[in-house]
């Protein structure tokens, strides 16, 4: 029977490829896990603090805000833009920044204006939500005292001044 068997002529071709040559292995789903694992997670939203007494002057805020997170951050991104009831105007326009602290002074503001303050943190990984709005108001310009309407007696005094600011001003102090 050897004999006969081995005087036949065997084909040894494979009609079809094998299944695992045509496999691919998908690791996309692998690779990002394992980047993953190194990654910072991107920040949660900061807390903006209400504005603070003695923090404003008639042209400058000065603003801060915190983390209640230990969230690696790199910078924040403050945003600001002033408090008005026309929603078109050219001084209506957003203004952002870039602060490495968790405190910002912004400088050539207009007296007696309220703007509204919003801050996000920032990582490697992402941008946080933003923070709650706040509103600070910068000081009132003082007040031009009318010369002409000054009067005085030996008991008592007459001054007139006039405010320069559009909005109302809650109240003055004289100082003699």
């Amino acid at each position: 029977r050897l004999e006969e068997f081995l005087k036949k002529e065997v084909d040894l071709e494979l009609s079809t490829l094998p299944d695992f040559e045509e496999r691919v292995i998908d690791v996309s789903e692998v690779e990002q896990l394992m980047n993953s694992i190194n990654a910072i997670p991107a920040p949660c939203a900061p807390v903006i603090n209400p504005q603070a007494p003695n923090a404003a002057t008639g042209t400058s805020l000065r603003v801060c805000w915190g983390l209640f997170s230990d969230d690696t951050v790199e910078c924040y991104q403050l945003c600001y833009t002033p408090v008005s009831n026309e929603r078109h105007s050219d001084e209506q326009a957003e203004h952002t920044l870039k602060v490495k602290e968790t405190y910002c002074t912004i400088t050539d503001l207009l007296p007696n204006t309220q703007y509204e303050f919003w801050v996000s943190a920032l990582n490697a990984s992402g941008t946080s939500p933003p923070s709650e709005r706040a509103v600070y108001v910068t000081a009132p310009s003082p007040p031009t005292i009318k010369d002409k309407k000054i009067r005085s007696c030996e008991n008592a005094a007459l001054v007139c001044w006039e405010s320069r600011d559009i909005n109302p001003v809650d109240s003055y102090t004289v100082e003699l």
